[in-house]
Formats: C-alpha cells, sequence, structure tokens
C-alpha cells in the first residue's frame, strides 16, 4: 500500500485509498470532472478525475472503498492525485484500520488513566457526575473513547477526544499545584468534562463531520446539558456546584468570538481555558511539523490551522 504520507511527485501509483469526499465541478471550459478527496490513516490527499465518463471510472462515492490508478502530480505547492483508472471494491478487500487516523496512544491505558483521576476527586458531587459519565454509561464511555475531538484542526482522530481529554486534564492538575487558590475538584471536573459534548456534535468515524446538533447547537451547549441532565439524577447534588461546573464548560473558549457563549469568570474557568487552547495549539504544531519541510526546517506550506509557517527546533 502506497500510504498518502509516502507519495512524492511523479509517483505513478495503483492503491485503495478510501474516498472522504467527491463532489462534481465543471472546468471554465464546460467540461465535467470530479473533485476527490482520498484517505488513510496517514492523511488526506487530493484528487481529480478529469475522464468521469470513462469506461475505467466506476461510479462511487463518499465513504466507499476505491482502488484508484494514477499519477501523483504538485499543485500550488500541494500533491495531489490525477486519477486515470477507478475501480469501486468491497468492504473484504480491505482492513478498516489502514483508512482510520488513529491516536498513537493505547486507549484504554488512557482510559484507565482517566479513572484513576477520578478517584483523587474529594467532593462527592463533582465524584458521582464523573463516574455516572465514564464509568457507568457504557455506551458514552464508548464513544467517547473512540471519538475524534474535531474535524480537522486538532486530534482529528481516533482516540483524539479522549487524549484531548486527558492531556487538559494533566495541565489543569499542574495549576493547581502552583495556584492554591484553584478549588481542584471543580477544575479536574470541568477539565474531564469540558469535550464531552463532541461525542454529539461529531459523527462517528469514518465520517467524523459535523451532525445537525453539531452545526445548529455546538458541542460546548450540548455538552453543558449533558452535565445538567447527569447531576439532576444525582440525589442532593449542590445546585452552586453544577452552575460553577456549568459556567467552567460554557466558557472554555476563551472568548465569545471563539465560540463561547460566556468569558471566563472564575479562576477554575480562567484555567480550564489555557489548558484547552495549550493542548490544541501544541497538537496544532505537532501535526504541523509532520508536512514537508525545506532546507532550514521551515513547513513548505502555510499552516492554516495557526495563521503562519513554523519551523522544525534546530537539533
Amino acid at each position: 500500500m502506497n500510504y498518502i504520507n509516502t507519495l512524492e511527485e511523479g509517483n505513478n501509483i495503483s492503491t485503495i485509498y478510501m474516498v472522504k469526499q467527491v463532489n462534481p465541478a465543471t472546468t471554465k471550459a464546460g467540461k465535467d470532472y470530479l473533485n476527490v478527496v482520498l484517505q488513510d490513516k496517514t492523511g488526506m490527499l487530493n484528487a481529480k478525475v478529469w475522464e468521469p465518463n470513462d469506461p475505467g471510472i466506476d461510479d462511487f462515492d463518499s465513504l466507499d472503498y476505491v482502488e484508484v490508478t494514477g499519477e501523483i502530480t504538485s499543485f500550488n505547492g500541494a500533491l495531489q492525485m490525477n486519477i486515470r483508472r477507478a475501480r469501486k471494491v468491497e468492504m473484504t478487500e480491505v482492513n478498516e484500520a489502514d483508512y482510520l487516523p488513529c491516536t498513537d496512544k493505547d486507549i484504554n491505558q488512557m482510559m484507565d488513566e482517566v479513572v484513576s483521576i477520578i478517584g483523587t476527586i474529594q467532593t462527592d458531587d463533582y465524584k458521582k457526575l464523573l463516574e455516572a459519565f465514564f464509568v457507568e454509561d457504557e455506551k458514552f464511555a464508548a464513544a467517547f473513547k473512540k471519538s475524534s475531538a474535531a474535524k480537522a484542526m486538532h486530534h482529528a482522530f481516533v482516540g483524539g477526544l479522549l487524549e484531548h481529554t486527558l492531556n487538559v486534564a494533566k495541565i489543569c492538575d499542574g495549576y493547581c499545584k502552583l495556584y492554591p487558590e484553584i478549588n481542584r475538584d471543580l477544575l479536574i471536573t470541568s477539565a474531564l468534562c469540558h469535550d464531552i459534548g463532541k461525542v454529539v456534535e461529531l459523527s462517528p468515524f469514518p465520517k467524523n463531520d459535523y451532525t445537525d446538533a453539531g452545526q445548529l447547537i455546538g458541542h460546548i451547549v450540548i455538552g453543558t446539558e449533558m452535565v445538567k441532565e447527569k447531576a439532576s439524577k444525582i440525589e442532593g447534588f449542590s445546585p452552586v456546584r453544577l452552575k460553577e461546573l456549568m459556567h467552567c464548560i460554557l466558557s472554555h473558549h476563551g472568548e465569545l468570538e471563539y465560540g463561547s457563549p460566556k468569558v471566563p469568570s472564575l479562576v477554575e474557568a480562567m484555567a480550564l481555558s489555557m489548558a484547552d487552547n495549550t493542548d490544541a495549539r501544541m497538537e496544532m504544531m505537532k501535526e504541523g511539523l509532520e508536512a514537508d519541510l525545506d532546507e532550514e526546517g521551515w513547513t513548505l506550506k502555510w499552516n492554516n490551522a495557526l495563521d503562519r509557517r513554523i519551523r522544525k527546533t534546530s537539533e
């Protein structure tokens, strides 16, 4: 198999990829063609089918697996593929694990760490709430373990939501050791809950796209409602604790222009916002440096997520 991250300009390949997207288009001269996005576990590749009515091009749709034959070219500094042949293949011909991006961490081990962190919470309300999600709700826990943290920006892979959440909780734990004014139980609980709405906002792999609820409501409000509903089933849950926890979740993007319904007004909310931003941006840097670099270590392409070119640190 020719993994996408190993391709070079001039390669002629014949390999099975998953079709992430396919859209019909028309050139300025009025000629029909197809815009295609191919995917494997190492990344995505833009492709074109210039002769969609050719007998060597099978009909295919998004999320189909297709054996494509063609040449790797370069356009505006990015690799793409000109597809000459396309054969739709059956699921029995592929190993799905080759086509879904996945965390390089052990998912079960990370989930064990989450449960271990829950065990350090001293406040009964918060501990019962976390156990209700991550221990007792098997359907939620299974979805949480496999979900992506984003469609594309950061941690956009199987296990990405779990990895990001665990990282944020660890960063927050570090804040608690530096700043004694922080209520650790509130901050760690909000860290573990801040993105739970993404199990509803994003569809499962291989699609990993925004659901209707994701587009109409968004994970911040969805997650806040999920917390409120779980808390309502815990007898005697403190209304003040619930209100403060909901505020942390509602404000975790930090600014109104970044999608937060509220800005942080509690020290724990401010700490959560910074921890969330830190892990997201560090992952963007990590993923960005996996792109092609020039001789001085700078990325060849502009990094749209970070709105800059980035450079690998000299050794």
